[in-house]
């Protein structure tokens, strides 16, 4: 029986290519869709899988009440670890301490490289399971050593084993080389890491941090630790809760520290926090575009519904004949189903094709490594598990609905579909045309909401801005010479250092109080270090007092706020005022506009600019717009290497460390239009085939309707004026539907955009235009036949 429905449905396949060719298509498409969303879910969720020790991994994490908002953070103390081990040292098999990752440069001779690394614990190689190519994962317990990706390796050595090799790190360390490992996955949260080097070394480089008068209330490392067989994640989360409430000053007790621990499995997708809860994250991510996927193959299959249901008078005589000669119906279904199943089968292997074609430029607009498991059983499992269950949906209305046929009725030639037959295909256009709708309503919300972010002011001008990491002392002892010589040559107009690019607040600190500061008001600011001219830098908008100046010696004692600190403050006059950082006096000598130095979509955070040159890591310039930005930034390198020849010249724009801020954004409104395009697609192709069958079905009608003298136009505007009304009536539902989901997804935002008229009425405009051009084509076609050719045979 199998063999004989695969040969009749082969035969029906061949027999109606039209009808073949559009499910096909339709199918192959829906399939690829799914097959692309499969694999990017599938990254997501198996997001640091690779490590051998996942589901024992944890981050130390803590919550802290400033002003009565609990904010949630993964910066430390940097002795939290210790703290930990030496009181709770049975629940865990590591904890470590590390430091952030940053780019550094390591040199073997001549040869230097800038690369991104972190430093520490020696357990840190074992915790993660790294694999070891050469030397052993017991390699961080010399405080002088270095141990590299194997792309670092190459990069450096060639082909040669670099272990026992002294490398020269920033300009200053000697360590030597004690091993390679493999390079880490694109989706784990270590695989960035092209070398990592002990903690211990970082506290040596960094004497600053021994030698702090109250370690406890710093927090500038992060914490990780590998849990005990035994340990309970919540039982052992509890118990550590008050480890640092215990050991911090009676003043910083009352941010109300809580030490918690949060497993490896929740970092990628569950990172988000408010209020001391987890919010979610990119989780709500996998959840939409797995609803997308599903709609999309949904939309394929709807297409074959209506496609199977609106052929079903050419079918009806073969029903007849078939019960008449003995097919029961369940003969009939299982023939019909076989027919889907097969079409599906040949979409699938299409889809495969599709999907090959596109990762190049899936995995570029998604930021993704993703391949085609093709050794991995379980996809094909999957896969033509996906397949089979996909060709009985979409062949499963048509199955029932022609297998009901009357073989009486059918054979006296007296079957009529009737007139509700139609209800259920235009049910299903209206579904498909919602779902399409409403994916191209979120996707231009989000740009809009991108849009909106970045023409938000900023309040300081990015463009000609570079920044330059100070990798090196050289660089940070000829910091003035370099700023002489780049402004002299034309190269810049001004050049200035700080402790973070303009794009970052990375350091937020406590203690500061001021003149009625309000009784229970927590005094925690952000902090930039910067030096003279950094105003003439950035181009900053003063709205009070003045900047830095050397014309001042009082300014090292003196400060700038922003508009949002004089706020908290509560300061009607700043300028003058004295703000005290624990009992150190500072005067403030201006108020700058707010800049947008976090997140463009939340409020500005509170900041405060002191005016110090030492505790600082970048160089900020202003290049000269008088000189085109490449001779500008030769000229600038050529000054670099003269007083550090030996490392490479690295800078950003400040533009485009902004443009970072838009990245998940972005790449979920590109990935969402690439689905848009397809789900309009899929429906179109289902459009096209019902107009093709309609027309066909009123041949007859259109040429009588000519002969009585009926023009082109009319005879389109019948043909059509029922397919617009399916568009109307799907825009009547999408419209608001997308409106309350993109409303809620909005409310995530601080700074965000509304959802215009405008953009509503486009969509809605160019969903019915690009339905109407479909119906148009067979239409149209229809309308200019001869009559005589249609009528010659009545």
């Amino acid at each position: 029986m199998l063999r004989n429905h695969t040969k009749v449905a082969w035969r029906n396949l061949l027999n109606n290519k039209t009808f073949s060719l559009l499910n096909i298509a339709g199918l192959s498409t829906g399939l690829a869709v799914a097959l692309l969303i499969g694999l990017w879910i599938y990254d997501e969720v198996t997001f640091n899988k690779h490590h051998a020790n996942y589901d024992r991994i944890v981050a130390v994490m803590q919550h802290q009440t400033f002003n009565g908002d609990v904010g949630t953070q993964t910066a430390n103390p940097y002795l939290l670890g210790e703290e930990i081990r030496n009181k709770y040292g049975s629940d865990f098999k590591h904890v470590i301490m590390t430091s952030w990752p940053d780019k550094h440069i390591l040199a073997q001779g001549n040869h230097a490289v800038s690369k991104t690394g972190n430093f520490f614990e020696p357990d840190f190689p074992e915790m993660i399971t790294l694999r070891m190519l050469s030397g052993t994962r017991g390699g961080l317990k010399d405080p002088s050593s270095v141990m590299l990706s194997a792309s670092t390796a190459r990069a450096m050595f060639g082909d040669t084993d670099p272990v026992g090799q002294i490398v020269k790190m920033d300009g200053r360390l000697d360590v030597k080389v004690s091993g390679v490992y493999e390079d880490l996955p694109h989706n784990s949260s270590f695989g960035d890491l092209e070398f990592i080097a002990p903690w211990e070394l970082y506290l040596i480089s960094q004497p600053w941090i021994k030698e702090m008068e109250n370690p406890w209330r710093s927090n500038f490392t992060q914490t990780y630790a590998q849990l005990a067989d035994n340990a309970d994640l919540e039982k052992v989360s509890a118990k550590i809760k008050d480890v640092k409430l215990h050991k911090v000053r009676a003043e910083d007790a009352a941010f109300k520290p809580e030490v918690f621990l949060f497993p490896m499995s929740k970092w990628h997708l569950y990172s988000e926090w408010k209020d001391g809860k987890n919010t979610g994250g990119r989780i709500q991510f996998v959840w939409l575009f797995g609803g997308t996927g599903l709609f999309v193959l949904l939309l394929a299959c709807i297409n074959f519904m209506n496609l199977s249901t609106a052929r079903s008078e050419k079918r009806a005589r073969e029903v007849g004949i078939r019960k008449a000669v003995g097919s029961v119906r369940s003969q009939l279904i299982s023939q019909f189903l076989s027919e889907s199943v097969m079409l599906a089968c040949v979409g699938f292997v299409l889809a495969l094709l599709l999907v090959y074609i596109s990762l190049p430029f899936f995995n570029s607009l998604a930021d993704k490594r993703v391949s085609i498991p093709v050794r991995q059983p379980l996809f094909w499992l999957i896969a033509f598990g996906v397949t089979f269950f996909t060709g009985i949906i979409a062949g499963s209305y048509p199955a029932f609905y022609l297998s009901s046929f009357e073989p009486i009725k059918v054979l006296k030639g007296t079957f009529r579909a009737g007139r509700y037959a139609a209800v259920p295909r235009k049910a299903m256009v209206v579904l498909q045309f919602t779902v399409s709708v409403i994916l191209i309503t979120g996707t231009a919300v989000v740009f809009k909401q991108i849009q909106y972010a970045r023409n938000r002011p900023t309040a300081y001008n990015r463009e000609g801005l570079i920044t330059i990491p100070i990798a090196t002392p050289k660089l940070y002892d000829n910091f003035e010479f370099i700023r002489q010589e780049l402004t002299g040559s034309g190269a810049a107009q001004a050049a200035a250092v700080t402790s973070a690019p303009t794009t970052r607040l990375s350091q937020i600190n406590n203690g500061y109080t001021w003149k009625n500061m309000q009784p229970g008001t927590q005094g925690n600011f952000g902090v930039l270090n910067v030096s003279h001219d950094f105003g003439q830098t950035i181009k900053w908008q003063i709205i009070a007092g003045r900047d830095f100046s050397r014309n001042f010696t009082t300014d090292s004692n003196a400060i700038i706020l922003n508009e949002t600190a004089v706020k908290f403050m509560g300061l009607k006059n700043p300028v003058g005022e004295i703000v005290k950082k624990d009992n150190q006096p500072f005067t403030v000598i201006g108020v700058v506009k707010d800049m947008v130095m976090e997140s463009p979509y939340q409020p500005v955070f509170r900041t405060i600019f002191e005016l110090d040159s030492k505790n600082v890591n970048f160089i900020n310039i202003r290049l000269n717009p008088a000189k085109p930005v490449t001779a500008a930034l030769a000229q600038a390198e050529s000054i670099f290497r003269k007083y550090d020849p030996g490392v490479p010249f690295t800078y950003t724009f400040a533009d485009d460390d902004y443009a970072i801020k838009f990245d998940t954004e972005q790449r979920i409104g590109k990935l969402s239009s690439f689905f848009s395009v397809l789900a309009i697609f899929i429906s179109c192709l289902g459009l096209f085939g019902m107009a093709s069958f309609m027309a066909e079905q009123r041949t007859k009608e259109i040429g009588v309707r000519k002969v009585l003298g009926a023009s082109i136009f009319n005879l389109w505007r019948l043909m059509t004026k029922d397919f617009a009304l399916l568009i109307l009536i799907a825009l009547s539902i999408a419209v608001p539907v997308a409106c309350y989901c993109m409303n809620r997804w909005l409310q995530h935002y601080d700074y965000r955009t509304d959802i215009s008229w405008w953009i509503l009425a486009s969509i809605c405009g160019g969903a019915l235009g690009i339905a109407l051009l479909t119906v148009s084509y067979q239409s149209i076609k229809a309308a200019m036949m001869n009559p005589v050719e249609v009528l010659k045979s009545e």
